[in-house]
């Protein structure tokens, strides 16, 4: 057990919960004897994400266990598990913070990796997976996603989809004042950092469960990492209008001509000319839809809403001041 001095706390780690009941006492058995032989002072940070299982049950009886070094954020109802992230940064005392998910596919007994990369001098450290366990689907959507990312944002990243991550409290301190509602964090804090990096990390199957992920939740969070670092989406619209107008424009030339020069009938050109308007209807609707996207984003962040509602805090003691 770390020693209780009035030294500040070396390291956070955050987890956000949502329904985990089944992998919560495994975790609990395997996260504390890692960060207990780390010899640093130390606190875990659990964000309840308005779970509808026992999982709250279960924290608070962890705090009860363990009240020196664990903290429970409980939400009133389910915000999303990087809302959840952002309201454990927010109240972190560490110098250093570590995100792990709860399912145990990241296992705890490779912080010390991550641990290692910032004590060379990172600032950031993301993990990428190793032997990855997840479904076939679920593997070449990531590879799709991380390739559409990569030409279309700056944020360099392995694997985006790891949240085994650290980072230095100026990073988490960054991100916090971005004021950022719908964001991906791990992208919005490498933007922050001066000198990230990765390491390989084990991948494991998930113990218990099902992903809380569905196909609708992994679209979004995808389609934020894009919207929310980048215009190229807006930019490959733009030309691709373009060539669009262009090619119609010639296409109307082509039957414009002929209808006069070679005396075409008239039923001919009125189909194609139908399937030439259906396309660029089409093709506008994309654009709102896009353009949409990005005035959303907007609205959401000038209306000023609160972001998440905490219900309970869990935790003894009062935080230090924030630098």
């Amino acid at each position: 057990m770390p020693e209780s001095t009035g030294h500040p706390l070396q390291l956070s780690v955050v987890i956000p919960v949502f329904n985990e009941e089944l992998n919560l006492p495994t975790l609990f058995a395997r996260l504390y004897p890692v960060l207990d032989a780390l010899g640093r002072r130390y606190e875990i940070v659990f964000t309840n994400d308005g779970s509808h299982d026992r999982s709250f049950e279960l924290l608070r009886a962890q705090h009860a266990r363990r009240p020196d070094v664990t903290r429970v954020i409980d939400f009133n109802a389910n915000y999303g598990q990087h809302m959840a992230i952002m309201a454990a940064f927010e109240r972190v005392r560490g110098e250093v913070i570590v995100t792990l998910d709860a399912d145990l596919q990241d296992p705890p007994e490779e912080i010390p990796k991550l641990l290692e990369k910032i004590a060379a001098g990172s600032d950031y450290v993301g993990g990428f997976r190793l032997n990855r366990k997840d479904s076939l689907f679920r593997s070449v959507a990531s590879k799709i996603i991380n390739f559409v990312r990569s030409k279309t944002t700056n944020i360099e990243m392995t694997d985006q989809g790891c949240m085994l991550r650290a980072y230095r409290r100026a990073v988490v301190d960054a991100v916090v004042r971005s004021g950022a509602i719908n964001t991906f964090i791990p992208a919005l804090a490498y933007s922050y950092a001066s000198n990230p990096a990765e390491v390989g990390v084990h991948h494991a199957e998930r113990l218990a469960g099902e992903s809380n992920y569905s196909f609708y939740k992994l679209v979004r969070l995808n389609f934020d990492l894009i919207t929310g670092f980048s215009l190229v989406p807006l930019q490959y619209f733009t030309i691709f209008a373009m060539i669009c107008c262009g090619g119609s424009f010639l296409l109307v030339l082509v039957l414009a001509i002929r209808r006069i020069f070679f005396d075409y009938t008239a039923a001919e050109g009125l189909f194609t000319l139908f399937g030439i308007l259906f396309f660029l209807m089409s093709v506008a609707i994309v654009g709102i839809g896009l353009i949409g996207e990005y005035v959303g984003r907007t609205y959401q962040v000038v209306r000023a809403r609160q972001r998440y509602h905490v219900r309970e805090t869990l935790e003894t003691g009062e935080p230090p001041a924030r630098s």
